[in-house]
């Protein structure tokens, strides 16, 4: 079956420019031209995920997401946005969007990001027991810590000491990723491709606006700082 994609734009022409490359890429889409239409329409039907225009008249893209995310639903999270500057992009973040293009946007760039986003978003799928076989619990391996942080990636959840964090799906796997490379520097390139399973270039400040964004919800008053950044390489995770 084919992807669902909900595509909110009040440009027209850009709506239908990108409906149709979406079409012929093999998504099944739905396009309207504001907010309201697209929180009834994914109310109706939800989709696989939602490409969402920020500057739209009335209910705009980010109280779309605002509203999605305050009744429970994680369906992924694309914006549209002409707004250039990192408080512009934490501002989706917040709203709890999963990635955005800026436009003018190059129409393959959308089709890699709606991969990488539905591809994180896929399922997986739970380990078959032999019937036989007493369901025991089995923590060994399940947790994994550094530098005063700690994971559990089955449940999604993590700590800074008892304090436990409040962390998107993009948040979390970036995270685990430093995590498990504690003192590692890792490349941009690496982490491009780990998270997004796509490298969008040496002048995109997508990596920087989540790393950022960890930051905050990392860092505490007073304690140290526990990203850090390695100038023209990338990023390490490490206490001090």
């Amino acid at each position: 079956m084919p992807h669902t994609v909900l595509l909110a734009e009040d440009d027209r022409a850009i709506r239908n420019a990108l409906e149709r490359a979406l079409t012929l890429e093999g998504y099944r889409v739905t396009a309207v031209a504001d907010g309201v239409e697209a929180l009834a329409q994914a109310h109706r039907s939800r989709p696989d995920v939602l490409v969402l225009d920020v500057m739209m008249p009335g209910i705009d893209g980010l109280q779309v997401c605002r509203v999605l995310r305050a009744e429970g639903d994680s369906t992924p999270v694309l914006m549209l946005t002409a707004l250039v500057e990192t408080a512009d992009r934490i501002a989706g973040l917040d709203a709890g969007a999963d990635d955005y293009v800026v436009k003018p946007f190059d129409v393959e760039e959308v089709f890699a990001r709606l991969r990488a986003l539905l591809r994180r978003a896929a399922p997986v799928p739970e380990p078959v027991r032999e019937p036989a076989e007493e369901p025991k619990p089995d923590t060994s391996g399940r947790f994994v810590e550094a530098a005063g942080l700690r994971m559990d990636p089955q449940a999604r959840r993590a700590w800074r000491g008892r304090r436990e964090l409040e962390l998107t799906r993009t948040e979390f796997e970036l995270l685990e990723l430093l995590i498990r490379n504690a003192g590692v520097v890792l490349d941009h390139s690496t982490i491009y491709d780990r998270i997004w399973g796509y490298d969008f270039g040496p002048g995109s400040k997508n990596l920087a606006v989540y790393v950022g964004y960890l930051r905050r919800k990392l860092d505490d008053p007073g304690a140290p700082q526990l990203i850090h950044t390695v100038r023209g390489v990338g990023y390490v995770l490490r206490e001090g």
